[in-house]
């Protein structure tokens, strides 16, 4: 059990993945504390915002997989798959539910039965935009570039 623990943090996949995703949570915290004079840690396991840490991730995966079985293998291709699934879902379905969530709060905002009653308001920071999509597949490619044999 130890040694298969040992070997999956040995893993240069596991690597391109875990620093892609390290990286752009980093990020985030540093865009936050410039344009926000405001250090929010809470940034680090948050989703949503710029550059996506899960296409940073999923993008680094790939490419490592890319990198160390063969762009033309079977694996690259599974992951390359699932990595534009999830790419296309947090700029499409989780975007607009995050949108949908502003709009619900804003609601609840502007109708007097909600003022003073302890309704919760709902998350609206859920998905990304095209661009954080983009900004964060980049990030995680040379990442996995750098930290792949």
């Amino acid at each position: 059990m130890m040694e298969e623990l040992t070997g999956f943090l040995k893993n240069p996949i596991f690597h391109a993945g875990f620093f892609a995703w390290m990286t752009a949570q980093l990020i985030k915290i540093l865009i936050e504390l410039v344009v926000e004079k405001h250090l929010n840690l809470r940034k680090m396991v948050a989703s949503g915002g710029m550059p996506s840490s899960h296409s940073a991730l999923v993008t680094a995966l790939s490419t490592s997989v890319g990198m160390t079985q063969g762009f033309d293998s079977p694996l690259f291709i599974v992951c390359a798959a699932f990595s534009f699934i999830i790419m296309y879902d947090a700029s499409g379905v989780r975007r607009a539910a995050g949108e949908q969530a502003q709009a619900l709060n804003r609601l609840l905002d502007e109708h007097e039965k909600f003022k003073d009653s302890e309704q919760k308001r709902l998350r609206e920071i859920l998905g990304h935009s095209p661009l954080e999509v983009a900004a964060g597949a980049a990030l995680g490619i040379v990442i996995a570039i750098l930290v792949t044999p």
